[in-house]
This record gives structure tokens, sequence and C-alpha cells, in this order.
């Protein structure tokens, strides 16, 4: 391989030395009563890999209502704040750069996480899914429907939280806006049956997330805030495609383009979505015509493949997640185009050290 795009620096708007990043990925290790990130943990964790050009952090949630998944550290309290320095500054002393991802999980909570409470959501409409609560998999409960205080709050949540990723020493943050979570589930017309201006048209799906967008750019420049999204998600997270699917996002990509913000970060589909006439099958080829700015990519790509898209000219970033995982030298094996390490998928989410920290660079 003569050229390795994935390994080439990348100056637009966020500067980074390769364009290998790390993916968001939730792993359950805030065992601890405050949700907290520790630094023997989190810390190590993340400084093992900052040759990354970019490292997103798992989901972390903008208040107790977003909480969805066990064991996942917040940046809703100072606390947190004060947990994510020490990462960071380990992240930085590594010369990485790293974002942290802002995150409401919506309907895929469960009445576990909110003293009984219903989780919240656009409409409600159980997704039929199951949440990981503390006490295992749980079937999913209907959702109250969030009023419009509820959105007003909302808003303000990720707007201290991107706040408290300033105070933390975050390079920047990134909008969870995927996976069937609570903006995807405004998006999408088989979760939002609303009738105000948060339903109904695309544009009135779409409004929450830029209601948010706009509180975020009031706190950190928009060169600093990137947002992910999932436009072919179809059965996992209780989400479903319909006509409007692809239209509400390929709306939302291109009013993006009215802003300057850091990145796009979108995932190819998870499922086989060939056979759905209204989906779209490559994500990155479909949308990169649609957007100016920085594209990132994400889903199953391997070395080749990441290359390739870079090179083709429908992304700029690749973000890798389970090959991350076993490989915290990725950048390093990339270079010397070594045989990547296999993750342990028993311990992907068990807390601790084991599966967590403990896989090896590969020997020099």
């Amino acid at each position: 391989m003569s050229i390795q795009h994935l390994l080439t620096p990348y100056n637009k708007n966020i500067n980074l030395k390769n364009r290998v990043v790390v993916a968001p990925m939730t792993r359950g290790r805030a065992d601890n009563e405050g949700n907290v990130p520790t630094d023997e943990l989190h810390g190590l964790y993340y400084e093992q890999r900052a040759s990354a050009g970019l490292i997103i952090t798992e989901g972390s949630q903008v208040s107790k209502d977003a909480i969805g998944y066990i064991n996942t550290a917040g940046i809703h309290t100072d606390e947190q704040v004060e947990g994510w320095k020490k990462v960071t500054k380990r992240v930085h002393d590594k010369g990485g750069k790293i974002f942290i991802q802002l995150w409401h999980v919506g309907r895929m909570s469960h009445p576990d996480f909110h003293n009984g409470a219903l989780p919240l959501s656009a409409s409600a409409i159980n997704p039929n899914d199951k949440s990981f609560t503390p006490e295992g998999f749980k079937v999913t409960v209907t959702p109250r429907e969030m009023t419009v205080e509820d959105i007003k709050t909302t808003v303000k949540d990720f707007q201290k939280a991107a706040i408290n990723s300033v105070k933390a020493g975050f390079d920047g943050v990134e909008i969870h806006s995927s996976n069937g979570y609570l903006f995807q589930q405004f998006f999408n017309g088989t979760a939002n049956h609303r009738t105000d201006e948060y339903g109904g048209t695309i544009e009135n799906k779409a409004r929450i997330f830029f209601e948010v967008l706009d509180a975020v750019k009031e706190v950190i420049p928009e060169e600093k805030i990137g947002a992910r999204f999932n436009p072919s998600l179809n059965g996992p997270f209780g989400t479903t495609m319909d006509e409007e699917t692809i239209p509400t996002f390929e709306y939302i990509i291109k009013k993006l383009n009215d802003y300057n913000l850091a990145y796009i970060h979108l995932s190819e589909p998870f499922t086989d979505v060939s056979a759905i006439p209204y989906a779209v099958t490559e994500i990155a080829k479909h949308f990169r015509p649609l957007y100016n700015g920085t594209l990132m990519i994400n889903s199953a790509f391997d070395q080749e493949k990441g290359n390739k898209v870079i090179e083709e000219g429908y992304a700029d970033l690749v973000a890798y997640g389970k090959p991350y995982i076993a490989n915290p030298d990725l950048v390093e094996r990339f270079e010397r185009n070594l045989e990547l390490a296999e993750g342990d998928n028993d311990t992907f989410y068990t807390g601790g050290a084991k599966g967590y920290t403990d896989y090896p660079n590969a020997s020099k």
C-alpha cells in the first residue's frame, strides 16, 4: 500500500495528525455512584489510543433524564467534570485530541433509571426493544411524550453539558443524533406522531436538533462541534425507516452547510437495507455531494476500505469502533500493515480493566 490516505494529516476546521478516529463506544466502565469517569480506567483507556487523529468518547449523558445504560459516564455534575479533566489531560499529554459525545437516549431508557418514572421521547410509542438496566436487559416501555417545556429543558441540558465539556478540557463535542436515540426519535415518522411544531413536517421533526445545535454554538465555537447521524438505520434500537426518513436527513445535512462545524459523522447501514426501496445502501456516496464540510464515515471499515473511501473522495475521516477495542495502537498497526487483534465480546460491557485497558500494543 504505497499511499495510506488514513495516515495523512487533515486540516479543515479541525486539525488532525491523521484521519483515523476512535469511534464513540459505550463500554460501561463508570461503575460508581455518580457515574464519574476515573483516571485509572477511562484515563488510561483513552491515553492508550491517543495516537488517533481524534478520539470521540463514549456517549455521555447530559442529564439524569438522558441515562439509559448502566455505568455510563455523564457530563452533568461537577464530579463528572472533574473526572473527565483527568482523562483529557492524559490524552493531551500524549499529543492527542478528544471530543466528548453528548447523549440523550430518550425512549431507549427504562423506568429503572428514573425512580419509576417513564423515559421521555417525541411521542408515546414503545420501541419494543430492550434496555440495558442494572438488573440486566429489560423490555422497553411506552415512554412519556415530551412537552414543549421538556424540550426546552433538554435544549438547556445540552447547552450546560457543552459548557461542562469546555471546563473538562475537551477539544470539542459531538451531538449524538443517531442510532435511534432521542434526536432520531424526533426525526423518524414511526416514532414521532406529534402535531405541534416538533412533528408532522420534515422541518418540524428536525427542529429540536437545530435548537440544540444553536444553543451549543452559543457556548462553543461551531468548528468545535460535530454531529452524528445514521440515516439508513432500520431495525436496531426500535427504529423503522419510512418514505420520509432519507429526505429528512437530506434536509438536515444540507442545512448544516449553513454552519461551520468540525464535521458530520455518518454511519453506513447497520443491517441489510437493500430490500427497502426508500433506503440508501451507500451512505457516504449518497451524502458526500450534499455536504460541503468535513465528512466522517464509520461502520465495518477496515484498513483497505478506509483508505479507499478517502481516496475516492467520499469521506475525509474514518471512525473505527471494534478495531479500537483490541488495538489501542491501531494507527501504528496501519503504518506497519500488521494484523489486527480480535476483541473479546464477553468483556465489552462488563466493567473493570479486563477487556478494556489490558489489550497490548503490537510487538516492535
